[in-house]
């Protein structure tokens, strides 16, 4: 579909018009795969899709909790999003993968709702478990890779997986049923050696791959089917 144009400046129209173009794609029964930018703009593709799909869980795969009640007295922001996503959902709903920055208060409500699962095949295994036959949309923050192997993010933190191990968890989330997903936080202008924007194509297609590809094929066999 190309480039949403959004105004500068003005958040809450952009908000709007991101959820007005995945009502657009949800009508027409297909799966949603959106870029960024700012985190912010998986909180209007996720309430677009809470209203075609009412039992939806979340996967979150970042760095960072971005369970901020506010930042720099913004209540709507990348480091809040994953609250706002949170009052939406209700507990239960919200799994994060990957963490390792955060403030004291968002490691607590983490720990009271228990939805942090640490990478052992033991607890993925356990949410993969959970969120069989439930509708999951994935949200990944790039920044969960180390930055010394993908820099260009808006906030790179140390520590970080290798792709060889998303790569490894993208295989361990194929078996979900997967309703679509978003790629953010991908900032090329800090990576002139393009390498983070390189790899970002790379972790697109293996999603694609990996959520799409199958699903494709069976809606190509039920139209020769139907043929």
């Amino acid at each position: 579909m190309g480039d949403l144009e959004l105004p500068l400046g003005e958040k809450k129209i952009s908000l709007g018009l991101i959820r007005k173009a995945l009502g657009s794609i949800l009508s027409e029964k297909k799966i949603p795969i959106l870029l960024g930018g700012d985190h912010l703009i998986s909180l209007p593709i996720i309430e677009e899709i809470l209203s075609f799909y009412s039992s939806l869980h979340i996967v979150h795969i970042d760095a960072h909790t971005d369970l901020r009640e506010e930042y720099l007295g913004e209540s709507l922001c990348h480091s809040t999003v994953m609250k706002r996503v949170l009052d939406r959902l209700g507990e239960g709903k919200l799994f994060q993968i990957g963490i390792r920055s955060g403030t004291e208060e968002e490691f607590k409500l983490a720990r009271k709702m228990k939805f942090m699962v640490p990478l052992d095949p033991g607890s993925l295994s356990s949410m993969i478990k959970h969120l069989r036959n439930k509708p999951v949309y994935i949200t990944l923050d790039l920044d969960v890779i180390d930055p010394s192997l993908l820099p260009g993010v808006g906030t790179p933190e140390p520590g970080g997986i290798t792709f060889q191990l998303f790569i490894s968890l993208l295989k361990k989330l194929q078996s979900l049923h997967v309703i679509g997903f978003d790629i953010v936080e991908l900032t090329p202008d800090y990576d002139p050696t393009q390498i983070s924007s390189i790899t970002a194509s790379v972790i697109l297609r293996e999603m694609i791959l990996a959520f799409c590809f199958e699903k494709g094929l069976k809606r190509i066999e039920k139209g020769r089917k139907d043929v």
